[in-house]
């Protein structure tokens, strides 16, 4: 069963780390900074698309924040431009450390509501938007999108991967909103996550496959001095 002892912190300061015990390893996982159609409710799900100008801005400033916490061995990367590109401005103010790419950590696939503006998907693709806000976790999203299932499966794989792979060490993991909510799923199953917004940083500290404990969930304090901090499309059940 899951340990967790969650500190939501949106609004303050962040509170310091303290460097990983050789018992667990410590996964501090960002979500990639903002795109062009994040801003717009664009969906984009497996589609490739780079940060927009504030999204740089945005990885800048949580790359600035994690240069200042203990050093990370690693990073780890979805494949997509949006995240690697978020995690080479990281690797760059965090002395140069190594930044690999996993395609496991990319965004759910949403199949054929890719590319389409969110509020115009029911009526546009009434098909996948109905298997898209359909209760069945098991339901797949039309043109190869995957489901809740599929979804949560994938994330847990990809962290415990990394995880029991780097105990005693601290990594960094950039992703996605629907893969971070699925994380979010497997440590509190009966909590609510609210937004995961551009460039939030949450800690897990993972023991082994039975044991690991969400520390921080969904911070953005290192954005509140800025103005960057804006929509955050995709960072709720509507992600991608």
């Amino acid at each position: 069963m899951a340990e967790f002892a969650i500190n939501n912190n949106n609004n303050g300061s962040h509170s310091s780390i303290n460097s990983p015990h050789p018992d667990y390893a410590e996964i501090v996982v960002v979500r990639h900074g903002e795109t062009a159609w994040n801003a717009t409710a664009k969906i984009q799900g497996h589609l490739d698309v780079e940060l927009n100008e504030n999204g740089r801005q945005q990885a800048a400033v949580v790359a600035d924040r994690l240069s200042r916490e203990p050093k990370a061995s690693v990073i780890y990367s979805s494949d997509l431009k949006r995240a690697f590109e978020t995690a080479l401005i990281v690797a760059s103010k965090c002395g140069g450390i190594e930044v690999v790419k996993d395609s496991d950590l990319r965004e759910r696939h949403l199949g054929d509501l890719q590319g389409h503006v969110f509020h115009e998907i029911a009526k546009t693709n009434p098909t996948a938007y109905k298997a898209f806000v359909s209760k069945n976790e098991d339901q797949e999203i039309p043109g190869g999108g995957e489901s809740l299932v599929q979804l949560y499966d994938r994330s847990t794989s990809a962290l415990l991967k990394i995880g029991l792979k780097h105990k005693g060490e601290r990594v960094i993991v950039v992703s996605h909103g629907g893969f971070i909510r699925a994380l979010y799923k497997w440590a509190c199953p009966n909590g609510k996550p609210g937004k995961v917004l551009n460039t939030c940083v949450s800690v897990f500290h993972l023991y082994g496959e039975d044991k690991w404990t969400l520390k921080v969930w969904g911070d953005v304090s290192h954005l509140n001095e800025t103005g960057f901090l804006e929509s955050g499309f995709g960072g709720d059940r509507n992600s991608g």
